[in-house]
């Protein structure tokens, strides 16, 4: 399919080119030899010692069992056993006295193995990792089971495969892969993820029935052979010798297949592998512009967009309005980030969009209306009026509506016309009229003043007068004391009236949540557009219920977090206290998790993580260190996107800054309330951890943790039963058989400790919420926790 030159004399050349039969050089690793996973590194090197096998740490997290360049400064690894589980530090790789490559973790548990019968191993000078046995019969190689990488001598049979690996720094299986199939055809795919099956084939040689083999030869050739040796298509080509320069090619995490060469003379000392292509710069080319798929989200993920960079890699952004759903894997994909526009009130709500325009941009596949031809005021009025209009793509007179979630997005000149992002206009934070309305007041009472001043009454009304000014005085001087106590904090807080609110609410009609001082009533802004919001209103003021107002107000009015609810406003008129938050359109996790259908695992997870990172900042990136003290379902608010939102603060601790404990009466739910509230223990973030474990189980088993109804009393305390399944290696009991969970056992097994590590009794053994973060995302790695000797059996 590529080709540079006539296929006759590439054949003639290839003829005259030294492959894999050339003589390997290696030394014996004997029967019995170990090696341990440390901070120092240990490694078997080749005989040169251009290569080696052994332990690298990655990041921050785990180990991993690899295959490395030793001689460069960026020791670039080229194979990998355990990138889908990296070993803990102290995990051993033996050659044992019964001739098995084994690796073990700390504990002794198998992690990954290779070969049986094994005489002796070797690292060899091509980069190639053998287990030999008797006869000097190769019985093992890990150029047999490559991971996202060749190496010149390296040769890919029919049904081999190259498979991406997740992100940069993350060795586990990733999005893409590079397959020569069993029918002969060279194809590039986008997989399933995180299933193994493959989606869209976005690139390939089109050899069907005459592919035969890969082969990387020593001049730096790649190329498609048929069973005869014909070369049926030139892959790549660097033109350089592997005698002056090491070579590998890969498929690397964003889906392109590049080949990189690196200089063996002694004064290149950058550590950077410089690319080198021939007769194209990369495979496929631009890959924004081949994936199209009818399902997935593209090179990029759903609601972004892809565009070439200088350096030829793609780049996935964000359109104007919606943000990455994860900062650290900007593939994921994106979320819009303000109120979409109301079916029910579509036609009165378009003066509050308008249209970000985006020349040479689509997503294609996502369109579900077509029209031609129109002119660009007929596509955007079209789109304007339509609440399941996201986007319009316009070009010649023609017109696309695009819905949510967009699929396929990518800039390139080739493209043509432009995009036509729907956008919310911002909101106001002025009440219309405020300014005439004062002015009419101001009048008003001038007017009044000069009628009573002629009045024989006035002695008695100045008195009056004067006892409703103190009364205003005071009453005013408490809202400007508060006013001025979040303006130190930096709250740009709106102060509503109780009139406002109670306008809004329709009466405090809508009921949406209920606590033990508190209820919440769904409201609409009018003079914000329609802007629904969520308002709380605190019963009867004791001083309790006063407590847990300016507790609330000062601590979520110190925080800025995707995973935090937003508060909006407040309401402190005579005995009234109301807080006005920003609405969450699906409500509380509690209903999402404990509805009647199981919710989707992805979902469930992507709401751990969430939580994870909106704890993490309330105690390690808030300004003041924050202890909610109240996680549970209930408080977990989700967004249009199902993103997690840690909500009522009411409870919370706020902590100074050299503080890290303190004392205080027993709060939170039963069944997420930590032993140490029991035990007249001072109080941590470690409170939060706790309830974060609890919670995570729930959400991995789709049930609540106090079931007093189960027919089984074995599983009436979900802390208990799960750790009772860890145990006994019943996953599958504990979730339930959710096919989606068990698909992926590693992960559900990973989560389910992490989990247990949580609620241990002892405050001192459970991680941080960063540290649990860092565990859930997998920079580091999830030690065999201990039996959490669950206090809440006895709560």
């Amino acid at each position: 399919m590529v080709s540079a030159l006539p296929y006759t004399l590439l054949f003639m050349l290839f003829l005259l080119l030294p492959f894999s039969t050339i003589a390997q050089t290696y030394s014996n690793i004997t029967l019995g030899s170990s090696l341990t996973a440390q901070n120092n590194g240990s490694f078997w090197a080749s005989p040169s010692g251009e290569f080696a096998f052994g332990f690298q740490q990655v990041g921050a997290g785990g180990f991993l069992l690899a295959i490395w360049f030793n001689k460069i400064p960026e020791k670039t690894i080229i194979w990998s056993a355990n990138g889908n589980s990296l070993g803990q530090r102290r995990s051993i790789v033996q050659l044992t006295a019964d001739g098995q490559l084994v690796l073990t973790d700390p504990k002794g548990k198998q992690i990954w193995d290779a070969g049986s019968g094994v005489s002796y191993a070797a690292m060899v000078d091509t980069g190639n990792f053998v287990l030999v046995g008797q006869d000097s019969v190769t019985l093992w190689e890990s150029f047999g089971e490559p991971t996202d990488t060749i190496l010149p001598t390296q040769e890919l049979n029919q049904g081999g495969k190259l498979v991406a690996r997740f992100s940069e720094t993350n060795y586990s299986n990733g999005r893409f892969m590079f397959t020569l199939q069993a029918d002969g055809n060279l194809v590039m795919y986008t997989r399933d993820f995180p299933m193994d099956s493959t989606n869209f084939a976005y690139w390939s040689t089109q050899t069907v029935g005459s592919g035969f083999q890969v082969i990387f030869n020593q001049s730096g050739y790649i190329v498609l052979t048929a069973r005869n040796k014909s070369i049926l298509n030139l892959v790549s080509s660097s033109e350089t010798s592997t005698e002056d320069f090491y070579q590998r090619a890969i498929l690397e995490y964003d889906g392109v297949f590049r080949q990189y060469v690196y200089p063996k003379s002694a004064g290149s000392s950058s550590g950077r592998w410089p690319m080198a292509w021939s007769p194209s710069p990369s495979i496929p080319g631009n890959i924004c512009m081949r994936i199209t798929e009818n399902t997935g989200g593209g090179a990029c993920g759903f609601n972004s967009y892809c565009i070439l960079g200088d350096d030829q890699r793609p780049n996935c952004k964000c359109p104007t309005g919606y943000d990455f759903l994860d900062q650290s894997d900007k593939m994921s994909g994106c979320k819009q980030n303000f109120v979409t526009q109301n079916c029910d009130q579509a036609s009165r709500e378009t003066d509050q969009f308008y249209f970000q325009e985006m020349p040479n941009t689509d997503w294609p596949l996502s369109d579900y209306g077509y029209f031609q031809p129109v002119s660009e005021d007929w596509c955007r009025e079209a789109c304007l009026t339509d609440c399941f209009c996201a986007v319009a793509i316009f070009r010649d007179g023609n017109c696309w509506k695009k819905k949510i979630p967009l699929s396929n997005g990518r800039i390139d000149p080739s493209v043509g016309g432009k995009a036509l992002i729907k956008l919310r206009q911002g909101n106001s934070t002025t009440k219309p009229g405020d300014g005439d309305s004062n002015k009419k007041h101001q009048s008003t009472l001038i007017l009044t003043g000069s009628v009573l001043l002629g009045s024989s009454v006035f002695l008695n009304f100045l008195f009056f007068l004067a006892t409703v000014l103190f009364i205003f005085r005071f009453n005013n001087r408490k809202t400007k004391m508060l006013h001025t106590y979040l303006s130190t904090l930096g709250m740009n807080l709106r102060s509503f009236t109780y009139n406002e609110l109670d306008e809004a609410t329709d009466g405090f009609k809508e009921e949406l949540g209920r606590g033990a001082f508190a209820t919440v009533y769904k409201g609409v802004l009018a003079y914000e557009k329609g802007k629904l919001v969520a308002v709380k209103k605190f019963e009867k003021m004791m001083r309790e219920n006063e407590q847990e107002f300016q507790t609330e107000v000062k601590a979520i009015g110190q925080t800025n977090h995707k995973n935090l609810v937003q508060l909006l406003g407040f309401c402190k008129e005579g005995e009234h206290r109301l807080l006005v938050y920003e609405f969450m359109s699906n409500g509380s996790l509690e209903k999402f998790l404990f509805g009647n259908s199981r919710p989707n695992w992805h979902k469930r997870i992507q709401i751990a993580f969430g939580i994870a990172r909106g704890l993490f900042y309330l105690h390690e990136e808030c300004s003041t260190q924050i202890i909610h003290c109240d996680i549970k379902p209930q408080n977990i608010l989700l967004d249009d996107s199902f993103s997690a939102r840690i909500s009522d603060f009411g409870l919370a601790k706020l902590l100074k800054t050299d503080q890290t404990r303190t004392t205080t009466g027993i709060r939170g739910t039963k069944g997420y309330v930590a032993p140490e509230w029991f035990k007249s223990m001072p109080i941590t973030v470690k409170v939060d951890v706790y309830s974060f474990g609890i919670l995570l189980l729930e959400l991995i088993c789709c049930r609540k943790n106090l079931e007093f109804e189960a027919k089984d009393e074995t599983q009436m305390i979900l802390a208990d039963w799960a750790y009772d399944c860890y145990k006994g290696g019943l996953l599958e009991v504990l979730v339930g058989y959710d096919q989606e969970a068990i698909v992926e056992m590693k992960r559900l097994e990973k989560f389910v400790m992490i989990a247990i590590w949580c609620i241990q009794e002892d405050p001192s053994l459970r991680p941080t919420m960063k540290k649990v973060t860092q565990m859930l995302e997998g920079a580091v790695e999830v030690s065999v926790p201990p039996d959490p000797c669950s206090f809440i059996s006895s709560i």
